[in-house]
């Protein structure tokens, strides 16, 4: 951000920049995470346990950080991922964020709870040459959901991800104490009824948008569902929020295209796995058939680098972008992504030579009590990380 502003050097430096500018509803909704909130501090911890192990002597004039998604060439491996409600963060929310993708040169997964449609995102994101893809829950009432995916195709968005780990809503204990709803003026704008635009009044013990989910949301969505969708969808499906193999293994069976590994940032089913720890699994699982993504906890470019040696095609940020654009709009969505492309490529020059990306043969556990690395042991793209155990729980 410009020189005459404050200094924003790390990714924490905008995470303190927003919780000073952002209301406490809106600040919890988007920092908390779901009952104890062990996932979403572990999502963090498990990056910060992996080291990385340089090599020397190795020439790194020249660095090649560009990935090919679906046909699409990017500079870096590092993406805007979806999160609802923009415009509680600066008052043009989405449209902000669509314009410091377009600055970063980063692909962008649109929400599909945004406070601006989806046409007026998509136009802005055509004006601006950024690649927009659009993220997809399943209703209750199938013709929302076949409305959705037919705005998103006929806006040019580039491909759908379906987020699949929301049949209920998590226990989000600080939404349900603020009584969370969206401030008065915004909405789920790409609805078009009061019903599925609008969240009812929060009760005893549940917030607004929790009785909205319940309401809303399809929790028998199934395999079937997702072979559905695929058959009718003109673009390729991505699957959300997978963490196991077996399910990844499942969801290309269906016809999905691509696997982006998360846990909703720890905001649905706390106590389970970091997502980089399932990561591993997941790779092997798939074993190159379908782009493999990660999202959750990533906090600075050495974790993009983590993610990509155990075997990510790229990573997905979430709320950093959310502290962005509370903190400096578009510049400051900008900003964040900058950041870690630039870390994520000084990572690059100090680990590994020239021209050549986070993969090796093999990886050394920390501490051999505690087995963490022992799971990654012969997998084939994680020698340059090593597990360390600090009271791992």
């Amino acid at each position: 951000m410009s020189s005459n502003k404050k200094q924003f050097l790390t990714i924490d430096d905008f995470r303190a920049e927003a919780a000073s500018k952002l209301k406490k509803a809106a600040r919890d909704y988007y920092n908390c995470g779901s009952d104890e909130e062990l996932t979403l501090a572990r999502n963090e911890s498990a990056f910060r346990r992996l080291l990385i192990r340089p090599r020397c002597l190795r020439d790194v004039s020249e660095v090649d950080t560009s990935v090919e998604w679906y046909g699409e060439k990017f500079r870096f491996p590092i993406g805007i991922a979806p999160t609802a409600f923009h415009r509680m963060a600066e008052k043009n929310g989405e449209l902000s964020t669509v314009r410091g993708a377009a600055l970063s040169g980063s692909v962008m997964i649109a929400s599909s709870w945004s406070t601006t449609p989806i046409e007026p995102m998509a136009h802005e994101a055509k004006q601006k040459n950024v690649t927009l893809w659009f993220q997809l829950y399943v209703y209750k009432d199938k013709s929302i959901t076949t409305s959705l995916l037919t705005r998103a195709q006929d806006s040019g968005c580039k491909a759908i991800v379906l987020t699949v780990d929301t049949p209920v809503l998590g226990n989000r204990l600080a939404d349900a104490r603020n009584g969370f709803s969206l401030p008065d003026g915004l909405t789920f704008a790409n609805f078009t009824t009061l019903q599925s635009s609008q969240m009812p009044s929060p009760s005893e013990g549940q917030s607004a948008f929790m009785k909205y989910v319940g309401t809303q949301i399809d929790p028998s969505l199934n395999w079937q569902v997702l072979e559905w969708l695929i058959n009718n969808s003109k673009l390729p499906v991505i699957v959300k929020g997978v963490m196991r193999g077996d399910d990844a293994e499942e969801a290309i069976s269906r016809g999905a295209k691509g696997i982006i590994v998360s846990n909703h940032g720890g905001r649905q089913m706390d106590s389970a796995p970091a997502t980089i720890e399932a990561l591993p699994d997941i790779v092997r699982t798939v074993n190159g058939r379908v782009p493999v993504f990660i999202d959750g906890g990533i906090r600075n470019g050495r974790d993009v680098f983590k993610a990509i040696a155990l075997g990510a095609s790229g990573v997905f940020i979430g709320r950093p972008v959310l502290w962005g654009l509370s903190a400096g709009g578009a510049e400051g969505v900008s900003s964040v992504m900058k950041l870690l492309q630039a870390e994520f490529e000084h990572t690059m020059r100090l680990a590994v030579p020239m021209n050549t990306i986070p993969v090796a043969d093999d990886i050394t556990p920390a501490c051999a009590r505690c087995g963490y690395a022992a799971s990654f042991r012969g997998r084939g793209r994680a020698a340059t990380i090593v597990a360390h155990c600090m009271n791992f729980a």
